[in-house]
């Protein structure tokens, strides 16, 4: 089963897309900010995100912008919300490079033509093997390796260091 996470901060959009989507058997995980989106990506895995762009805490553009360069979520799909009177930056959509685009209020048949084919394409991306970790595990990884390599080398390089300030001293009181 395809899984949506919906993120938008009204209520009857929420609802209304929804309802469409689970209508249609899909599993929908619904947000109402933009921090929270970030928070559960990774828990939730969605197959699609569909976001407005006027989201509190982040937009829809940032949040599209890290599913886009994410390695973690390479099959992920985006579409960007609006609402009907909403402008929408064509040039920040094609930046953030987003799937697609659509309006609200949410017109059934509209949601669903532009979702399914982005679904299947999400599903086809998908591969069997593990995720690989994202940039914030990566840099925590390397950081980590760093430590342990730099608290093993810490005592010899404080006696290289003393040695080399001891003998450049001693160099110059002479």
């Amino acid at each position: 089963m395809s899984r949506i996470l919906l993120a938008d901060d009204s209520p009857h959009a929420q609802r209304m897309g929804e309802l469409i989507l689970r209508e249609e058997g899909y599993e929908v995980v619904t947000i109402t900010d933009g921090a929270t989106v970030l928070l559960r990506l990774r828990d939730v895995d969605p197959d699609l995100v569909l976001v407005d762009v006027t989201m509190p805490t982040k937009s829809g553009y940032e949040i599209c912008e890290y599913v886009k360069t994410s390695l973690r979520h390479l099959h992920t799909r985006v579409v960007l919300i609006a609402g009907a009177m909403d402008p929408v930056d064509e040039q920040e959509v094609r930046r953030v490079r987003a799937d697609g685009v659509l309006k609200k209020p949410f017109e059934a048949s509209l949601v669903l033509e532009t979702v399914k084919p982005l679904l299947s394409a999400a599903a086809a991306s998908r591969t069997d093997r593990p995720a690989p970790p994202d940039r914030t595990e990566t840099v925590e990884l390397v950081r980590a390796a760093v430590t342990i390599a730099l608290d093993a080398a810490l005592p010899n390089l404080i006696e290289e260091i003393t040695r080399n300030v001891l003998i450049a001293f001693d160099s110059k009181t002479e």
